[in-house]
């Protein structure tokens, strides 16, 4: 991210990482039909869950999203595809959305997939497909390996989840220091980032074109509230050093994995993250598809059900439907 490290972009307003909200009031007020808080054990998680149809035929979903978004941006991409077919739970983690920070320790992938696991029981899920874009990809790995009796199996959309060289943008730095990254979240971070938003969305999407829509209907300009703009440098912060002794445990996951990644990616770099966990998933697939950039849920959303759809057991040609798309972003180009 920055250059290769985790799942951010190239800019101070990269804080909308996928573009989507990152602290909506969290006494209540702009909820969206639907979501609902849960205590997990000492704080509150934020959630929509939508039922599966009587004549459903995919097992319950779970969608973790990325840095600095919240659970509108994996609603963005697949609600509208997938609504009816499974049972769909969209989550706010830790510090983002309308979910509390919670202890310390949710600044790191493990306590966050404890929580996630928690809230699932609490909505009535045992078992499901668990889908992690960018940031949310170290989120599923973890929860795979410490959660592996409520994994149907597993699809990776451009995860970050592996040690990279170097560190993280100096904004990351500049919001995590003690007193004086208070102050840079409250009175630096949220005017640059209203400035350089839609240019920092594009950079994510690049080179495939930002939607019209796509930072309204997903409350980007939210992820700029201090408190959760500090919370996401914590995170991004801390990740590297996570995934130095903790992806030594990813060649004991056993699910069935799909990993979608693009080779134009310059937020995540797919060789050092998609490719190695492929390498360590025995059994894993992984799809690259040629000039996508970082943006694989929703640019590769058709692809991405296909991917869960072939988990579910049925006949499914990931290639040729990557194929398909990159014959569609082709000419793409920043």
């Amino acid at each position: 991210m920055a250059s290769q490290l985790v799942p951010v972009f190239g800019v101070l307003a990269a804080i909308m990482l996928g573009g989507s909200s990152l602290a909506s009031d969290r006494a209540g007020g702009g909820a969206a039909t639907g979501e609902i808080r849960v205590d997990v054990g000492g704080f509150q998680m934020n959630s929509v869950l939508l039922p599966a149809k009587k004549n459903a035929s995919l097992p319950p979903i779970v969608f973790i999203h990325g840095a600095s978004t919240s659970l509108y941006d994996p609603m963005y991409a697949f609600r509208e595809k997938l609504e009816g077919r499974a049972t769909l739970l969209f989550v706010d983690r830790p510090g983002h959305g309308r979910s509390d920070i919670g202890p310390k320790s949710n600044i790191l992938p493990d306590a966050q997939a404890d929580a996630i696991a928690t809230l699932m029981k609490k909505r009535g899920i045992r078992k499901a497909i668990i889908v992690g874009h960018s940031f949310g990809g170290a989120i599923t790995a973890s929860f795979a390996v410490r959660h592996k009796d409520m994994v149907e199996g597993l699809v990776f959309l451009s995860p970050a989840l592996y040690p990279w060289p170097g560190g993280v943008s100096w904004y990351y730095d500049a919001a995590r220091v003690p007193v004086a990254g208070v102050l840079f979240s409250t009175l630096i971070a949220p005017a640059a980032g209203a400035i350089a938003i839609d240019g920092a969305v594009k950079s994510v999407f690049a080179p495939n074109p930002k939607p019209a829509d796509y930072i309204s209907k997903t409350r980007a300009y939210q992820a700029l509230r201090p408190v959760a703009f500090r919370h996401n440098a914590q995170e991004v912060g801390g990740l590297n050093a996570w995934a130095k002794t903790a992806s030594a445990d990813f060649r004991d996951i056993k699910a069935p994995t799909v990993i979608i990644a693009g080779d134009a990616d310059e937020v995540v770099s797919t060789d050092i993250h998609s490719r190695h966990l492929a390498r360590d998933v025995r059994g894993a697939e992984l799809i690259v598809v040629h000039n996508l950039g970082h943006k694989s849920d929703y640019v590769a959303s058709d692809l991405a059900i296909a991917a869960i759809e072939k988990i579910a057991g049925k006949k499914r040609n990931l290639k040729a439907i990557a194929k398909t798309l990159e014959a569609k972003i082709a000419n793409d180009s920043k």
